[in-house]
């Protein structure tokens, strides 16, 4: 990267007051005043001036062994939501890929959600689909898909939540049903709130029963506190974020590029799923060409590289239903312990090249699988299920055939004789 010219992005964490009402503590879930952020939201995007363009291509694809995963399926036939500001569908490296979208900030721009005045949606859809380019090694994880614009802020801060354009907790829920309604196979999610909402959780459990995996943002730190205050409201670090916590969801958190490691940058807990990488990314500039970030590790990029991870093996497999993408994507995470995940990093960082390449089996070490129905929590079997030479049902069966067909036959044999006897017994009495 370091002979390109490189657009330095500002990361900005903003978090907006989405609705007015009681305190979350005693309020009901439609009037919950809560905080729900981009991961990784880009403060004007890049800095502005002419487009720069990276020579090397963005290292977590190297990390990710994109090149392998390539040689099966690059994504085509796959429909990525993509639950954001919106996309800048101007851009000639996504243009292509657009299959239409729809706008839910009433604020006068394209109703398909082509419009991003932020930056983050188009970060996030370079990172699953930028096409390739003359000038630039950027490309994304999964080229070959189609995306799907939900746009469902405007923009970050006091002013934009005032306007009533910022991130919203109801909107957000719409964009999700929204997603599900597209067709869309991938529903990416990279934003966050600390406070339950139950209209989320219906949203999600809509989209799934429409098909869709939602892969979501596990939320971030501030980099200069541990804990996000939101108004007069502290959620703890250590809280589950949602939609990433919702069931069903693939919350994703981030590691460090190069390094693959978890930091205290990001939000860890029991809605982690999974890791990917989250710095040192490489995506779509906002009218800029290419965009670098190299701050902290940030769930959002996090996100968009499951998300396309995702869709690489939705591609490959799609006669499967969500569950078992999913599974593909856990079982095949990299970890320490194969048999176990924990709340830093889930299941393990994303392989693209081997969740596509695996053959589930009831030997496949990891999370429970949707493969092996029934599966045993334990290979030894309890004294009451132990069978000793006891035969198969189809033995049994068998058995009886043949018991029937004996006893048949016997009737048979002793009708015969029978009759054997009464036709000598009349000869005599007619010799007599």
């Amino acid at each position: 990267m370091s002979a390109a010219r490189r657009v330095i992005c500002a990361l900005a964490v903003a978090a907006g007051t989405l609705l007015a009402g009681a305190s979350p503590a005693v309020a009901t879930p439609t009037t919950t005043s809560a905080a729900l952020v981009p991961d990784a939201a880009a403060a004007d995007s890049c800095v502005t001036g002419a487009p720069a363009f990276s020579p090397e291509p963005p290292a977590a694809l190297t990390l990710l062994q994109a090149e392998r995963a390539w040689k099966i399926t690059r994504g085509g036939g796959v429909l990525v939501a993509v639950v954001d500001s919106g996309i800048n569908a101007a851009d000639p490296r996504l243009a292509p890929r657009m299959a239409g979208g729809v706008n839910l900030v009433n604020d006068g721009t394209d109703p398909r959600g082509y419009t991003d005045l932020l930056g983050h949606g188009t970060a996030i859809a370079g990172i699953i689909a930028a096409q390739p380019d003359s000038r630039s090694a950027l490309v994304g994880l999964a080229p070959d898909v189609r995306l799907y614009s939900v746009r469902v802020y405007a923009n970050t801060g006091e002013e934009a939540d005032k306007a009533g354009f910022g991130p919203d907790v109801l909107r957000l829920a719409a964009g999700i049903r929204a997603a599900a309604d597209s067709g869309a196979q991938i529903i990416n999610v990279s934003l966050s709130t600390p406070f339950f909402s139950a209209e989320i959780d219906e949203a999600v459990a809509y989209a799934e029963r429409a098909g869709a995996l939602v892969i979501a943002s596990g939320g971030n730190v501030e980099a200069s506190d541990t804990e996000i205050t939101i108004g007069d409201t502290q959620a703890d670090a250590a809280d589950a974020r949602y939609p990433a916590g919702s069931p069903g969801v693939l919350g994703v958190t981030a590691t460090t590029v190069p390094g693959d490691a978890v930091t205290d940058a990001s939000i860890h807990g029991p809605h982690i799923a999974l890791a990917a990488p989250g710095q040192g990314v490489l995506t779509l500039g906002l009218n800029t060409g290419d965009c670098f970030f190299n701050d902290d590790p940030k769930s959002s990029w996090s996100t968009a590289y499951a998300s396309a991870a995702a869709a690489l093996v939705a591609a490959a497999y799609p006669r499967e239903t969500r569950e078992e993408w999913a599974y593909r994507l856990t079982a095949t995470a990299l970890r320490g312990d194969p048999d176990a995940r924990d709340d830093q990093m889930g299941w393990g960082i994303i392989q693209p090249a081997a969740a596509l390449a695996l053959l589930p089996g009831p030997d496949t070490r990891g999370p429970v699988s949707p493969f092996v129905p029934e599966q045993e929590a334990s290979a030894t079997p309890t004294p009451e299920t132990i069978v000793i030479a006891g035969p198969s049902d189809q033995h049994e069966r068998d058995m009886s055939r043949v018991v029937l067909i004996a006893v048949l036959s016997a009737g048979a044999l002793g009708f015969i004789g029978v009759i054997s006897i009464a036709r000598n017994r009349r000869e005599r009495e007619q010799a007599g």
